[in-house]
């Protein structure tokens, strides 16, 4: 079974090389093996059934996304009451990096590792918390507005990719991934040049700023059609259970993207207190 989402085909490799050890359960057969028809759990005529089998589900999927956000969320709330005033810029900098170090582990790493998702959950929580906590006193009620308006986002890409309206092509795949790390390119020079006392105009409330984060909201919303498609691949790749922390753990990312530039979207127009 072949996928157009390199990330997920780097694991598809590593289950398979599970099965070939003889991870596979009995009765799952015919993977891969030619003249053999190929079945899946919970396809007529299979002899196991999904919750036999210790293979990813949809339902396996959305348990551990409420799960990490639950994390995420307690993260934020405990960071933002516990960080003192004086050391936001510090702790939410470190997070920061801590969190995009373990990011950039799991997105690469060949195996699924449900340790790292949660760790990588707590971390970018207390940096949420805490950039939220700048934002909200700053702006009173903005937490809140960006809260709803991510998941109205999340909400209603879901259903156009139920309905089929957007779908995951393999030149919508390709296109997407050279966007998204073109735009972060584009954020981490923009975040150097900042440190350095140089603005580019793109982060600065400007007509440039807010058109840029127009964009950016416009790709993250687009990333979860990426997860989606990973989900659907990694159900019908037969993947193993724990493959489902990491399709959770590309939901949670783009959730929180979007949550942090919807953030900064909606304080341009609310105006310096």
């Amino acid at each position: 079974m072949k996928t157009s989402n390199p990330v997920l085909a780097r694991l598809g490799q590593a289950a398979e090389r599970e099965r070939s050890a003889g991870y596979a359960p009995p009765g799952q057969y015919g993977y891969g093996q030619p003249g053999i028809p190929q079945q899946y759990p919970g396809q007529p005529g299979s002899p196991v059934a999904p919750a036999a089998t210790g293979t990813m589900t949809l339902d396996d999927v959305v348990v551990k996304t409420v799960a990490l956000l639950g994390i995420l969320g307690v993260s934020a709330a405990a960071a933002w009451v516990l960080v003192p005033d004086a050391l936001l810029g510090v702790a939410w900098i470190g997070a920061a990096m801590v969190g995009l170090v373990l990011g950039l582990i799991i997105s690469f790493s060949r195996m699924a590792n449900p340790a790292l998702v949660i760790a990588y959950a707590v971390v970018e929580g207390a940096f949420v918390g805490l950039v939220s906590k700048v934002f909200e006193t700053r702006y009173d009620g903005i937490v809140l507005q960006a809260v709803v308006a991510t998941f109205g986002v999340f909400f209603v890409m879901t259903m156009l990719y139920k309905a089929k309206v957007i779908r995951a092509t393999p030149k919508f795949v390709k296109g997407m991934i050279a966007v998204m790390a073109g735009l972060f390119a584009v954020m981490l020079i923009n975040f150097v040049l900042f440190l350095f006392g140089v603005n580019t105009g793109l982060r600065d409330g400007s007509p440039l700023a807010i058109g840029f984060s127009l964009v950016v909201i416009v790709v993250a919303a687009l990333s979860f059609v990426l997860s989606f498609k990973e989900v659907e691949d990694g159900v019908r790749m037969g993947l193993p259970a724990r493959y489902s922390w990491t399709a959770a753990f590309g939901i949670v990312v783009s959730l929180v993207w979007l949550y942090l530039e919807l953030l900064r979207l909606i304080s341009y127009f609310q105006g310096d207190d």
